[in-house]
């Protein structure tokens, strides 16, 4: 086994992509006619498709993710209950592919959730009020832009207010330093082996 490389996550500032939805399902971020493939690389194009393609494969003009202002955006910002569903990690894939880095809901599945961070995709609860407040803010200004800082667990909205949100510590750890639970073990191969030299074999007694 070796670690998945990750790009370290420490501070994010760019314009938001709105899908305001909610109980978008895994099967609807990435339809399971494209799990066939282990690569993570290619799956982007296949994002929403069922929603974002027409039948010719062509993009749909009143999808969000193909608005002019979508171009370029790392912020997903989805309705409540993100990611539910069947588990399956090329949700997270196919969102990292296409370009964001995090997404902005209420709540997310659990598996969805440990399969993001897993990935180095941020998922972002807010409090309703200030995700109320977020898709207003949005709604009269497309264009601007939203800050988080993994550090301080903060989300800074257009309007300037800052809101925080949870993340596990271990979770959070490892995507400020861009390593996943493999890679956090291998950093600690020298403690590891000081440890062993400095505790006699145990003996098998079976």
């Amino acid at each position: 086994m070796t670690a998945t490389v990750m790009e370290p996550f420490t501070a994010l500032t760019s314009r938001c992509v709105v899908l305001p939805a909610s109980n978008v399902d895994t099967d609807q971020i990435i339809p399971a006619r494209f799990l066939k493939t282990v690569s993570r690389r290619g799956l982007g194009e296949h994002l929403f498709a069922d929603w974002r393609l027409d039948p010719d494969g062509r993009p749909k003009g009143d999808f969000p993710l193909n608005s002019s202002t979508a171009k370029g955006a790392s912020i997903l910002v989805a309705g409540d209950n993100f990611g539910c569903g069947s588990s399956r990690e090329h949700a997270p894939w196919a969102l990292l592919d296409f370009g964001f880095r995090a997404v902005i809901s209420t709540s997310f599945a659990d598996i969805f959730r440990n399969n993001a961070v897993k990935t180095g995709l941020l998922p972002v609860a807010l409090p309703k009020p200030a995700h109320v407040a977020l898709l207003e803010l949005l709604a009269e200004s497309p264009s601007a832009q939203v800050s988080i800082d993994l550090a301080t667990q903060t989300v800074t909205l257009p309007d300037g207010s800052s809101h925080r949100f949870p993340l596990d510590p271990f979770a959070r750890h490892c995507m400020l330093n861009g390593v996943d639970e493999l890679g956090f073990l291998l950093d600690q191969e020298s403690a590891i082996a000081e440890y062993e030299a400095s505790h006699p074999a145990r003996v098998s007694t079976q």
